[in-house]
C-alpha cells in the first residue's frame, strides 16, 4: 500500500504513548512524594496530580489504538 501522506503513524502512536506514560508518571509520582514529604496537600495539587494520571492514562492507552491501528485503515 502506498504510503500517500506526510504522516507516520507509527511514530505518532510511540509518540503519543510515551507523551501519556510521562504525564501518568508525573502526575503520580508528584502525588506519592507530595504525600509522603508533606503529608496533606492543598487541595488544587490533588486535583491537578489526579488530572495528569487520568489524561496521561488515557492519551497512553488511546494513543496507539488511534494512530496505529484506526488512521492506517481509513487511510
Amino acid at each position: 500500500m502506498a504510503h500517500y501522506s506526510g504522516r507516520d503513524h507509527s511514530e505518532l502512536a510511540k509518540t503519543g504513548f510515551f507523551l501519556g506514560l510521562a504525564l501518568f508518571v508525573v502526575g503520580t509520582g508528584s502525588e506519592l512524594v507530595g504525600h509522603a514529604m508533606f503529608g496533606s496537600l492543598p487541595q488544587w495539587e490533588n486535583t491537578l496530580f489526579f488530572a495528569l494520571t487520568m489524561i496521561g492514562f488515557a492519551i497512553g492507552f488511546a494513543s496507539p489504538f488511534v494512530f496505529g491501528i484506526v488512521m492506517p485503515l481509513v487511510e
